[in-house]
């Protein structure tokens, strides 16, 4: 087709999905915003900026990959490399010019860890979620770290380090995926069929809902994780308690009725209660914790030294991991492990 002027933003938008590039930046401004201390605008617009720009890079390589297989589905046969609104050479450019400035942002203008974060999720998205889609259903779990990457990137962003309340929110994102994405593929288990994806819902559709299930329950242990590990106080469990005990009764009700009818509610009810539960964890933030300065949320020592070159990167990583605690580090590891042993070989 050929392409005009003005209809190029419009298909840019489709290439980069737009909307979930504005999820990926909304759930990265809600760790900026729920991490200790005052409100930095700058590094705030910063993180944003170039969370956004590496999801529109993933997002526009992922669709590169997948037009032989987007073209048997209908959720995905309009997509514009599909149609043939855009040549394969421009895509992939518009995907180098949003992820190196991307990169370079969050690296030089917010932190290096958090630009190695959004590496890592460019490469972990497009280079192992992707493939994935077609030979395991492991990919669900792939997309799922994903998922919970942008809003440990917003907490970086804002204190430079990989503590409590990064893993926390990559903890939620994470479980949460599990019934947002189940439920919606259980109304396309046709239409991935059709297109070659080795989903859940459509290979083993009793683990789809068990696991939907389970990680609907485990939101309910993270919320009331949260008091625990200082990041909001003791009311957040109890104001979270209603729309968790609903999503989980909708997981249970998907789980036992297996039908579409059940799983568009647990979907739909997804869409609403994530924004509504990040509110009400940002309306119960803990005051009082004392903010980064400056160079450490850089990474950089407060001392006159400079560091020794090519070691900065790693000394912040370094450090900082060792700051998260080990029990919850071990909790996620758990949480993996468990969904493991569900998982057929």
């Amino acid at each position: 087709m050929k392409l005009q002027v003005y209809d190029l933003p419009g298909i840019l938008a489709r290439l980069s999905k737009i909307k979930l590039t504005g999820l990926v930046v909304s759930t990265t401004a809600a760790g900026f915003a729920l991490a200790p201390g005052p409100f930095d605008w700058p590094c705030f617009l910063l993180a944003s900026v170039g969370t956004g720009l590496a999801s529109c890079a993933a997002n526009s390589i992922n669709q590169f990959f997948e037009v032989p297989f987007d073209s048997n589905m209908n959720r995905t046969k309009n997509r514009p490399l599909v149609r043939g609104q855009i040549s394969p050479l421009l895509a992939v450019a518009f995907a180098t010019c949003c992820a190196v400035p991307g990169v370079a942002i969050l690296t030089w203008g917010v932190n290096p860890l958090t630009g190695a974060l959004g590496l890592f999720n460019i490469f972990l998205y497009t280079c192992c979620y992707t493939p994935l889609k077609r030979i395991s259903i492991v990919n669900t779990w792939v997309g799922a770290v994903v998922g919970a990457i942008p809003p440990v990137m917003g907490w970086t962003a804002a204190t430079g380090s990989l503590d409590a309340g990064a893993f926390l929110l990559g903890g939620i994102l994470y479980s949460w995926q599990f019934p947002h994405f189940n439920a919606l593929s259980w109304g396309l288990r046709e239409d991935y069929s059709r297109g070659g994806y080795c989903m859940m819902s459509v290979t083993h559709p009793g683990l789809c809902r068990r696991v939907a299930l389970r990680h609907c329950l485990a939101l309910l242990v993270l919320s009331a994780a949260a008091p625990v590990l200082d990041i909001t106080t003791w009311t957040f469990p109890f104001v979270a308690l209603p729309i968790n005990a609903y999503i989980s009764y909708l997981g249970f009700r998907f789980y036992v009725d297996a039908d579409r009818r059940s799983s568009r509610r647990l979907f739909f009810c997804s869409l609403w209660h994530l924004p509504l539960l990040l509110l009400l964890m940002l309306t119960c933030k803990r005051p009082g914790a004392r903010a980064p300065l400056p160079a450490e949320r850089m990474g950089t020592p407060t001392t006159p030294f400079p560091p020794r070159p090519g070691c900065l990167l790693w000394r912040t990583m370094h450090r900082n991991v060792r700051k998260a605690p080990l029990q919850l580090v071990t909790a996620f590891t758990l949480v993996q492990f468990m969904d493991s042993l569900f998982v057929p070989q």
